[in-house]
């Protein structure tokens, strides 16, 4: 396994992270434990899951996981997107921040975590409170780094320079979607990543399966995909990214690896990335994305990945998550 700064922190992630969107979910409760026993037993440290994931049954089931494995995991959770209706649900209010770290400590069975994110920007509480509260979270030992996670590049270095003024501690990283299929961070959010020395935590790294070459030009959709067991994920399903998909599978045909582990391997090549999270429902996903670490393409294949998907530089983001 490879490890790196996650941005100019002293933090290492594994290249490969774990998603876990999929816990008490797509993916039950004892499968879910095997599947991250086996990505730790491969060197994955980097587990990122959120208090909303599953109505919080990522965080249970990955307290159970991580019993005696703690000291092994850098572990990742979020707050900020809507957990329950009426006020204080949502946001990155104080009080909203401080009750949810809470009941996800508890949930998660630990007492800190490595890398409390904020999941969206909310333009309905001040910046200067949200980080005065990071701030105070990483004093008190609950937290030891921050990141954030969907924010605009305005946002983000907004928020890194009332950090620098009010000499509170910054974030370190960002969430984004990023992918062959969505190349639109590399505009202005990645230039002041290097800039600033935040590391990319991409989300949707394989564009939601588009990229592993299970779709085609065919209306019917791959029985247990992710178009058949949501709906409305079928309007990702445009006619440019299954071409894309079908040009990255023949890329990777060419060269003896799998669309998916290209698909990655790409990603981890690109400036800024520190580690690359990757969901899966069964243990043999989490086997077939380690393939990636060894996928190396050299520098031909790189541009011709780049080439492939000079479209997706520009136009909407493939995922974007936002307060109503």
């Amino acid at each position: 396994m490879r490890y790196n700064r996650l941005g100019n922190s002293g933090l290492q992630v594994s290249a490969l992270g774990l998603g876990t969107n999929s816990f008490g979910k797509r993916a039950d409760q004892e499968t879910s434990v095997r599947i991250l026993h086996t990505a730790m037993d491969q060197g994955i440290n980097f587990i990122d899951t959120a208090n909303i994931y599953a109505g919080s049954e990522s965080e249970r089931i990955i307290g159970l996981a991580l019993e005696g494995k703690r000291h092994n995991a850098v572990l990742a959770t979020k707050a900020g997107l809507p957990k329950h209706e009426g006020p204080g649900g949502s946001g990155s209010s104080r009080h909203h921040l401080m009750q949810e770290l809470e009941g996800s400590l508890r949930r998660l069975k630990t007492d800190y975590v490595d890398l409390y994110q904020i999941h969206t920007f909310d333009p309905y509480t001040p910046l200067e409170e949200t980080l005065r509260t990071l701030d105070d979270l990483i004093s008190a030992g609950k937290v030891r780094y921050i990141g954030a996670s969907n924010y605009a590049a305005w946002e983000l270095m907004k928020a890194l320079g009332i950090s620098e003024a009010r000499h509170f501690a910054k974030y370190i990283s960002i969430q984004c979607s990023y992918s062959l299929a969505d190349r639109t961070p590399e505009a202005e959010l990645l230039p002041l990543c290097l800039d600033q020395g935040l590391g990319i935590i991409p989300y949707f790294p394989l564009a939601g399966g588009i990229l592993t070459g299970k779709y085609t030009g065919s209306s019917k959709v791959p029985a247990g995909s992710r178009a058949e067991t949501d709906p409305n994920f079928r309007h990702f399903l445009t006619p440019e990214r299954i071409s894309l998909g079908e040009q990255v599978q023949a890329i990777a045909e060419r060269l003896g690896t799998s669309p998916a582990a290209l698909s990655l391997a790409w990603l981890m090549n690109r400036p800024a990335v520190s580690t690359v999270i990757v969901g899966a429902t069964t243990v043999e996903q989490v086997q077939h994305n380690l393939q990636s670490l060894s996928a190396s393409p050299d520098a031909g294949i790189l541009e011709q990945l780049d080439q492939a998907s000079a479209a997706f530089r520009t136009g909407e983001p493939f995922a974007v998550y936002r307060l109503p």
